[in-house]
């Protein structure tokens, strides 16, 4: 007889579902700003997903944005500037 171990351990924080979403289908104007994190390519990985997305919504004007150094967090002021011209924002973390 085989037996099967479930790998998975308990979680020891409760889980919190996360709320924040903006509705961008059927939107007739959205502005979606796209975070790139400063790894190679993620501009262009962005781009792409802009295009794609354009594609899909026309509506949607996009902001395009880069931190330039993926080991540091965003600063107070590109925080600002995102948070002024956006309704939604893209990052991409990782690589």
């Amino acid at each position: 007889m085989i037996e099967y171990h479930n790998p998975e351990g308990s979680v020891g924080i409760e889980v919190t579902p996360y709320s924040l979403s903006a509705a961008i289908q059927g939107a007739n104007s959205i502005s979606v700003g796209f975070l790139a994190n400063g790894f190679p390519d993620s501009e262009n990985f962005l781009h792409a997903l802009e295009e794609a997305m354009q594609e899909l919504e026309p509506g949607i004007e996009v902001h395009s944005y880069n931190k330039g150094n993926a080991s540091v967090p965003a600063n107070d002021e590109l925080l600002g500037t995102i948070s002024n011209e956006c309704h939604a924002v893209v990052a991409a973390y990782g690589h």
